[in-house]
């Protein structure tokens, strides 16, 4: 479905991506992790093309992403999250939400400004496509209030529906569990498991919350200093000296098999605290 390969980003003297490589399968939730710093965000904001990388590929089924424009890119079925709530305050819950079918239903200009019938009936396809969203993620009874002063956890779902308004087929997920209380954080990890069983989607997810992504992904990439350390299934990643290090650092004085040996007990005690 998404194909990452040999991606490189620099800002100015500083490197934010350098080299990673990696496939996502259609249908799959892969999880991106790393420690701050590591090059996540960035890697998501090649892929909804906010950045253009200095070299490498990214491919979604075989096309060519970084030939296209953002608005071309939305119409491929690709939609995201961001880190910090984007919402327009100003606009009511369903507005917001309708912005993430917009590319479906872009009328011509002269229709548009004529208000021609299937302008009207454009409109009322994509209410509902949003109205449908707001049901499923159990938002409709806040349609018509403002976003504005609603709470941080109701903001989150709101993102998340304004993402799938759009049916995608590939969603990209940054930090979505950011600022949650952890009864919150549960009830994310249930709706984001049902939507993507229910729509087929292929996930990446970017988060820090190491619970939630090892409970919904199938398949986990480890990056540090914008490099991919490790990849595989849950359980291999939360074992791999090279994570561990990336997370907890390497014992004082430390080096070769005892420093492997320090990180893995570090990692145990690091598990330990993500489990609870």
């Amino acid at each position: 479905m998404l194909r990452v390969d040999q991606l490189q980003v620099r800002f100015g003297g500083v490197t934010a991506l350098d080299g990673p490589s990696f496939e996502v399968a259609p249908g799959q939730v892969c999880g991106l992790i790393g420690p701050n710093g590591a090059g996540k965000t960035t890697l998501f904001d090649c892929v909804s093309r906010l950045t253009t990388p200095q070299g490498g590929a990214i491919t979604l089924e075989g096309r060519d992403l970084l030939a296209l424009h953002p608005h071309q890119v939305a119409a491929l079925g690709i939609a995201r999250t961001f880190q910090h709530v984007g919402l327009f305050s100003g606009l009511t819950v369903r507005e917001n939400v309708m912005l993430g079918g917009q590319h479906a239903f872009r009328p011509h200009f002269g229709a548009a400004a004529l208000r021609l019938p299937s302008v009207r009936h454009a409109d009322r396809a994509l209410r509902a496509r949003a109205d449908d969203a707001l049901e499923r993620l159990d938002l409709a009874p806040l349609a018509s209030r403002p976003a504005a002063g609603l709470p941080y956890g109701t903001l989150k779902r709101i993102e998340l529906a304004r993402a799938i308004a759009g049916s995608p087929r590939l969603l990209l997920l940054d930090e979505p569990a950011s600022g949650l209380t952890h009864t919150e954080v549960d009830a994310l990890a249930s709706l984001i498991t049902s939507v993507q069983g229910e729509r087929g989607l292929t996930v990446l997810l970017v988060e820090h919350h190491m619970g939630l992504v090892m409970r919904l992904s199938q398949k986990v990439v480890v990056l540090d200093f914008g490099r991919k350390i490790a990849e595989g299934t849950p359980d291999e990643v939360r074992e791999d000296p090279a994570v561990i290090r990336a997370y907890l650092g390497a014992p004082a004085g430390a080096d070769g098999a005892d420093g492997a040996d320090g990180a893995s007990a570090g990692g145990a005690s690091a598990r330990g605290e993500a489990g609870a």
